[in-house]
């Protein structure tokens, strides 16, 4: 009889609360900041934001790269050989506020893009949950997201989302839109299940 009384009690509170087992993160604890060229990466950025509210921050550069795709590619893989990291335009007030720090990048030479690293070292993320997302020309991550645990060693590391965007050398630039938009926004709704940031 006690037991069932027990029971009752528990189901009751399940009902109420929703026997969540996501974290309760309040949206003023997270910061969503991303680099993006053709606006793959910002459309990711703009579903995330959606659904776990935040703020949201576009990285930018003091000075931004060519438009013309090999200049940029040129510079990038020179930044990359000689560890070079572009100095940042944006300024984010009050990083220690933050308990969750999303990271969006587009893959650039199989690499992460020197601006995210000059975001991960010019801020200090530790003790906070670091997430990263990704999108790319259909070859995949590369080695960004370890860059992002190597990084960010002092953070818990969730696991990323990676998903094809444009092909700018083949110019196909802003494709997450449409239909594709909506694959990516139940894929997006799909992952922060599983690691448990929304339910």
């Amino acid at each position: 009889m006690k037991s069932a009384i027990f029971l009752s009690i528990i189901i009751a509170l399940c009902i109420s609360s929703g026997c969540p087992n996501a974290q309760s993160i309040s949206s003023k604890k997270i910061l969503i900041v991303y680099l993006s060229r053709t606006n793959n990466t910002k459309a990711i950025a703009e579903i995330i934001h959606n659904k776990v509210g935040g703020t949201l921050v576009a990285l930018e550069l003091e000075k931004p790269y060519p438009e013309n795709y090999q200049a940029t590619v040129q510079q990038v893989v020179n930044e990359n050989e000689t560890g070079y990291l572009p100095p940042l335009k944006t300024r984010i007030d009050s990083i220690q506020n933050y308990e969750v720090v999303f990271v969006g990048f587009p893959t650039w030479d199989m690499k992460m893009p020197p601006p995210m690293k000059s975001f991960l070292h010019q801020y200090n993320l530790s003790g906070k949950t670091v997430i990263p997302f990704n999108t790319n020309a259909g070859y995949g991550v590369g080695s960004g997201f370890q860059t992002v645990k190597e990084l960010c060693q002092n953070s818990k590391v969730l696991e990323g989302f990676s998903i094809t965007g444009g092909m700018e050398r083949d110019g196909v630039y802003f494709v997450i839109k449409g239909e594709k938009a909506k694959e990516a926004e139940t894929e997006v709704k799909k992952w922060l299940q599983k690691i448990k940031v929304t339910e």
